[in-house]
Order: structure tokens, then C-alpha cells, then sequence
């Protein structure tokens, strides 16, 4: 296939789990022979920060402002046999009434941020899709699988709603010759709702096992943060030293989202990375877990600092090392980039049998009058700024900003 993705950001990692999904999907799909082009919105957060310019696999354009799609790209999306608009995509909703409006092939809404969107949409439409526009895309590719894609058809009109799980490069992500530095470790960015369960599950342990070593890595920490003295810190590492800092811990700890868990069935990135470093993993309960990963013996679950602590002080090595080669086997076999690549072309080839005779494009007649579709779009941009307070009650969601941006982007 040739393939347009409208995505948050591809070229840089920083403070956001887009770019490392997009490179690892984008490898499978050209190592599958598709064509693969990848339009992100210049913004000034990543241009500093861009670890991986011209990622492998895709050709990667860069426009400033929403007015460049519609006189730079119109024709490569009108000719693509699938068009994906991720979320999150600045003006995203205006953009991806202009992709209903050209594109002639298959066309797919990818969610990396379900429960927030589905938070906001209950409050009023996010700016990056709406109600509206989600029945018009043929595809709605979720990050949440379970009872969510359920939802998504009978309360927002979706046609196919279908889990799209990120996956982990595998090329990168492998286990490597380390000695051990920490006991325990933990890669993420801030966020409140985080914080909790990371305080329970690392920091009282660290602060109760003051020989342990202990390491967490990642931006927009509070300075109000006790940190104990046994655990290290760093802002921020690049994809590439990823595996080595999974491997130079004793076991990692994975951390969910509250928003996340609640919804279940919603793994994050750090998990499938871990594993396939074969990373010893201590995570989280969350409902759905226990389908992506045999529990005891390809991942351990904590409920709190004595659950953790019994991990790390009375596991042996010989069962540690187990469950880190359990974990890794799972993600060779489920979580690869070739595997997300073979999923996305059957839910294409699902959307062609089942309803590509059926479904017209209610877009297509609004290309008409006064500079057409580009023109009608403007209006609507000037309302509301990407990421502006959507009204959740749950206070995980009242600023998406803080899933995908450093501390002082958007200010």
C-alpha cells in the first residue's frame, strides 16, 4: 500500500510515546514492502529535540501551519490507498475533515490516547477529532482494546473499531551485556496522576531498603519531589541508550496512567520495550493485563512498597532472569513491528470485505465554493488552541499537555 500518517511527531521522542510507535509501525510496514509517508506539524517543543530526523522506513515531511496540507500534500493523500490521522495532531480536527474530504482510499483515525479521548470527547469534542468525523473514517485504530472498542462503535459511531497496540523495535530493543547498576528502575515522564503509585511502588521502597539501588529517568518532575538519596536521577534518555539502561537494572517497573487503568486493556510502550531487553518486570494491576502476559511468570504485578520490596530482595536470580526471558519470548512473538504491520493490512482487507461497497464519503461534497474545503476549515481554528482544558473531572485528564509535551512547551 501507499500510506499517508498525519501524526503528532515521528522525528522526536521527547516527552512523548508517539514518536517510538510510529518508527516501530513504520519499520514494519515498509519491511512489508508499503510506502510510507509521515507529515508532522513543525512545533517548536520537538524541532530542539529531534533524535531521529528521517526515521527508517518512511519519507518524512514537515509543514507549519495547517494551511501547508491542503497546497503542499493534497495530492499524495487523494492518491493514498490508506490515510492515518493520529490523535493529538494540532488542529486535528480540522485536519482530518480535510482528509475525509480528498482522500480516496482507506481512511483511519489511530488513538494512541483513547481513555483522554474518550474523556473529552464525554465533555465536549477534543481539538484533535469529533464526533462528527469519527463516523466518517473506516477505520478507528485504538491503543485501549476490550470493552472500549465496543463503546466506540455503539456510543460514537465508529464503523471498525480495532485494537492497534504499540510495538517495540526489536532491532533496538534487545538484551545487552550490562552490569547491574540498580535494583530497580523506572523510565517515564511526569504526570500527577502517575506520581502516586510511583511513590508507593519505588520511592517508600527506596526509602524502607536504603542499600538498594534505585534509578528513575525522565522530564517535568516537580522540585517539590523528595527524592531518597539512593535513587538516581536523569532527564532524559534517548530511544538508542534505552536498552542498556533496561538492562542495567535488576527488574524495571512499569507504571500505568489512571486513565488508563481504568479504561484497562491499554499497555504502554514501556512494557513491550522492557520485555524485549528481557528486563525483569514489576508492574501494576491493571484489567487486561493478564491477557498480554502470563502473570508469575512473564510479568509480576505489585500492589504496594512490601510486594516490591519481596521482589527484589527474596527473587532469586535464576527465577529473575525467567521471567525476563518469559517476557521477551512473548514480545518476539506478539509485539514485534511485523506483527502491528500484519494486523493493520487484515483490518484494511476487513474494512474491503465488509463494508468498502457500502460506505460513502459524506466529506466529498463539501470540497466547493469560496477556496473549498482549506478555506471553510480556517473559521474553525481560530476557536480553540491543541491541548486547551477539555473539563474532565478526573484530574489525569484535565491537561492532556502533560502526556506529550516537556515542561514549558505550548507556554
Amino acid at each position: 500500500m501507499n500510506i499517508v500518517i498525519l501524526g503528532l511527531s515521528v522525528t522526536s521522542s521527547w516527552g512523548n510515546g508517539h514518536a517510538t510507535t510510529y518508527r516501530s509501525l513504520i519499520r514494519g510496514l515498509a519491511a512489508r514492502g508499503h510506502s510510507v509517508l509521515f507529515l508532522e506539524r513543525d512545533a517548536a517543543w520537538y524541532a530542539g529535540n529531534r533524535d531521529e530526523p528521517h526515521p527508517q522506513g518512511a519519507h518524512t515531511e514537515l509543514y507549519h501551519t495547517f494551511d501547508d496540507l491542503p497546497s503542499l500534500f493534497e495530492k499524495q493523500v487523494a492518491q493514498a490507498d490508506l490515510v492515518i490521522l493520529g490523535s493529538f495532531v494540532p488542529d486535528g480536527a480540522c485536519v482530518g475533515a480535510w482528509v475525509l474530504s480528498v482522500a480516496k482510499g482507506v481512511t483511519a483515525f489511530y488513538d494512541i490516547d483513547t481513555p483522554v479521548t474518550l474523556a473529552k470527547l464525554a465533555d465536549g469534542d477534543p481539538d484533535y477529532i469529533s464526533r462528527k468525523l469519527i463516523p466518517d473514517f473506516y477505520l478507528y485504530l485504538s491503543f485501549t482494546g476490550g470493552p472500549t472498542l465496543r463503546l466506540i462503535e455503539s456510543r460514537y459511531g465508529a464503523k471498525m473499531a480495532r485494537a492497534l497496540y504499540c510495538s517495540v523495535d526489536t532491532q533496538l530493543y534487545t538484551p545487552l551485556e550490562q552490569s547491574y547498576r540498580w535494583d530497580l528502575g523506572y523510565l517515564g515522564t511526569f504526570s500527577s496522576d502517575r506520581q502516586p503509585p510511583l511513590e508507593e511502588l519505588l520511592l517508600t521502597p527506596a526509602r524502607r531498603w536504603r542499600d538498594g539501588r534505585f534509578a528513575v529517568i525522565g522530564p517535568m518532575y516537580p522540585e517539590d519531589v523528595k527524592w531518597p538519596a539512593n535513587v538516581y536521577r536523569e532527564i532524559h534518555l534517548s530511544p538508542r541508550e534505552h536498552p542498556c539502561f533496561y538492562s542495567s537494572q535488576r527488574f524495571t517497573l512499569n507504571v500505568t496512567r489512571a486513565a488508563m487503568k481504568i479504561a484497562g486493556y491499554s499497555p504502554s510502550v514501556r512494557l513491550f520495550e522492557a520485555g524485549a531487553c528481557a528486563a525483569p518486570i514489576i508492574s501494576d494491576w491493571w484489567e487486561g493485563l493478564d491477557s498480554l502476559f502470563e502473570i508469575d511468570r512473564e510479568v509480576l504485578v505489585s500492589f504496594d512498597a512490601d510486594d516490591t520490596l519481596r521482589y527484589l530482595r527474596d527473587t532469586g536470580d535464576a527465577r529473575r532472569l525467567a521471567v525476563g526471558e518469559a517476557a521477551r519470548r512473548r514480545i518476539l512473538l506478539e509485539h514485534t513491528p511485523e506483527r502491528r504491520a500484519i494486523e493493520l493490512e487484515t483490518y484494511v482487507r476487513e474494512f474491503h470485505d465488509n463494508f468498502s461497497s457500502s460506505a460513502p464519503r459524506t466529506h466529498r461534497g463539501r470540497r466547493q465554493g469560496d477556496g473549498g474545503m482549506a478555506a471553510g476549515l480556517a473559521s474553525q481554528r481560530a476557536g480553540k488552541t491543541p491541548g486547551g482544558n477539555a473539563g474532565a473531572t478526573d484530574a489525569a485528564l484535565s491537561d492532556p499537555r502533560r502526556l506529550h509535551q516537556p515542561a514549558g512547551a505550548g507556554r
